[in-house]
């Protein structure tokens, strides 16, 4: 299990009151293959900027397709023009590939709801590494979910994140996240003014 499919199993698993978004998902996911990609050193970080650093084998059929899906020419894609790229529609990919692993079943009835029907983690090895990874309070795995409002948020004075690159791709999702939220927000106004025109 890569980093990615932990947290989505995770954001489904903790069931909170608000549903998670698709988006905030899709672009919090693109994060967590980042973060595994620079773990497998299949990219660094310069500044803002991705740049691939050499070609590892990579056992998890997502993870590769995010490997091959990087910029390898300059000027090299920033980490936030990445997120939207590789995140469009990401969460549903996920969805498909752990049912496929038969890590999700279907339900008609729940909470959360990724597209029509209900979909929730079976017990499996899968579910259980990420449940380990939750309780033991891993710093990226926590990090990733805070950016989708899940989990107690973190304070600057406790220990988190000890590598650089990490740092800023997580801080980057975050931005995202928040961005994504603004857009959403301009939307709902400016359709409720719309409305209220012709309500007149």
């Amino acid at each position: 299990m890569t980093t990615a499919k932990d947290l989505f199993i995770i954001a489904i698993d903790l069931k909170p009151e608000q549903a998670v978004g698709q988006g905030d998902l899709s672009l919090a996911l693109a994060g967590a293959e980042l973060v595994d990609l620079l773990g497998a050193g299949a990219v660094a970080v310069d500044d803002d900027h991705l740049l691939p650093d050499g070609s590892p084998t990579l056992d998890d059929r997502l993870l590769g397709e995010a490997a091959a899906r990087l910029v390898r020419q300059p000027p090299y894609e920033r980490i936030e023009d990445w997120l939207w790229r590789r995140g469009r529609d990401l969460s549903a990919a996920y969805q498909t590939a752990l049912e496929e692993d038969g890590e999700l079943t279907r339900k008609r009835s729940g909470r959360l709801s990724f597209g029509p029907h209900v979909v929730e983690p079976v017990d499996s090895v899968g579910r259980r590494r990420a449940a380990d990874r939750w309780e033991e309070q891993e710093p990226v795995l926590v990090a990733l979910a805070s950016a989708l409002g899940l989990g107690a948020a973190r304070s600057d004075g406790e220990p988190g994140l000890d590598d650089e690159a990490v740092t800023t791709v997580v801080a980057a999702v975050h931005d995202a996240v928040m961005e994504l939220e603004a857009v959403r927000q301009r939307r709902t106004i400016e359709n409720s003014a719309f409305a209220n025109l012709w309500r007149g």
